[in-house]
């Protein structure tokens, strides 16, 4: 789960991190009131969806010249006026895609005066097991491109959970980013800080970018990003209280509710499978016969006949599915419960595209039994490879 900048920023000053104050404005006429809350002489206007690269942002149908997602004002007027324009606007950016989002709030801050732009990131390494602390002497808006150009300007170091946080990684994190004098005493406060409220909160991920010294030589969290955990979120009910689901896509926000691991893609073919390693090869064959699947949906191994259905729903509401492949390997989900579940979803939502059916494993034969004798026009399969290709032949007419 993702959440907005503002809210980023509002956590970790809660935890003693060094941000700026800002206020968020959800509607137009809270614009001028908001801003005149701030200190000037500079006021930074920034739009609050979730995805980055909004500063090189580009609005749809904006007129020529006009910024991005992030724009500097010099009056409280001019910062409101900004922020009108913004509101309820499409905001495309690198990370949208060309579908953009919509702004439906933003974030108007005090400005900061900048001598260095750096880059510090917290994430969970997967290669290592361990929450790593990922930094860069090269922050702001370009950090993807020094990624991919000049990898070895991104530096990363790991914490050993059996002794924990300590000064040293700190120290280690200052000196890879050139921090001096007092720059390195704030750093490893900064870097204990990060690391304990990433733990407690259950995060998966938290970039600042940049992180800032200013003119006077201090630290500060210009911007911020933070993801959490969705498996934890049952015990962290005031992050929980952050979500956005505007920012979510709808399908994938009706699965969450149901239990069900759903990700839309751009294809034509719906899946519906059970576990996530069938899910991909199921998707890979997909490809393989011509095709690309229009989602991953795992239903899991102990699905009821409500989650198949509320799956099938989730996938024909779908535009772009041109058909249906639903691929059951039955261990500890049983054939018949799917058979049931995709029976009382065509009953209940209609079946306009083609559907195949590939059953194997626990009850296959009832679960065979129930489709053959359901009265609906599906295409039974006996492999996963007859399966794919018959579902392919069957869009592609």
């Amino acid at each position: 789960m993702n959440i907005h900048e503002y809210q980023a920023k509002k956590l970790l000053k809660d935890y003693g991190a060094p941000v700026s104050e800002g206020r968020a404005v959800l509607r137009a006429e809270e614009a001028k009131s908001a801003a005149g809350e701030l200190d000037g002489p500079i006021w930074v206007v920034k739009a609050q969806i979730h995805a980055g690269g909004r500063g090189k942002g580009k609005f749809k149908e904006a007129s020529a010249g006009e910024a991005g997602g992030v724009r500097i004002t010099k009056s409280v007027a001019e910062a409101a006026e900004e922020a009108q324009k913004m509101l309820g606007r499409t905001l495309v950016t690198k990370q949208t895609g060309p579908a953009g989002k919509q702004v439906n709030r933003i974030y108007i801050e005090s400005g900061a005066d900048i001598a260095r732009e750096l880059y510090l990131a917290v994430l969970v390494d997967r290669a290592t097991s361990r929450i790593a602390f990922v930094c860069s002497t090269e922050g702001g808006m370009d950090i993807e491109e020094v990624a991919h150009s000049t990898p070895e300007k991104v530096q990363t170091f790991t914490v050993d959970p059996a002794s924990g946080i300590s000064g040293f990684h700190g120290r280690q994190v200052a000196f890879a980013l050139g921090l001096e004098g007092k720059q390195v005493k704030q750093c490893v406060a900064l870097i204990n800080t990060l690391y304990k409220m990433f733990v407690e909160k259950d995060c998966e991920m938290l970039e600042v970018n940049p992180l800032i010294v200013t003119t006077d030589g201090d630290l500060k969290c210009l911007d911020a990003k933070m993801g959490f955990d969705s498996n934890a979120l049952y015990r962290q009910a005031d992050i929980l209280a952050l979500r956005d689901e505007t920012e979510e896509d709808p399908k994938e926000l009706a699965a969450s509710k149901f239990d069900l691991n759903y990700i839309a893609l751009d294809g034509e073919i719906g899946c519906m499978v059970n576990g996530a390693g069938l899910a991909m090869a199921t998707m890979d064959i997909i490809k393989l016969y011509g095709s690309a699947p229009a989602n991953f949906l795992d239903v899991g191994g102990g699905a009821t006949t409500e989650k198949v259905t509320e799956a099938f729903k989730i996938i024909t509401s779908d535009p772009n599915v041109k058909g249906i492949l639903v691929n059951i390997f039955g261990g500890i989900m049983r054939c018949d419960v799917i058979a049931e579940g995709v029976i009382v979803a065509v009953k209940e939502v209609g079946l306009q595209v083609p559907l195949v059916v590939r059953l194997e494993g626990t009850n296959v034969e009832l679960g065979k039994k129930i489709i053959n004798e359901s009265g609906l026009n599906v295409i039974a399969a006996d492999n996963l490879s007859d399966a794919a290709d018959k579902i392919v032949k069957a869009v592609k007419g």
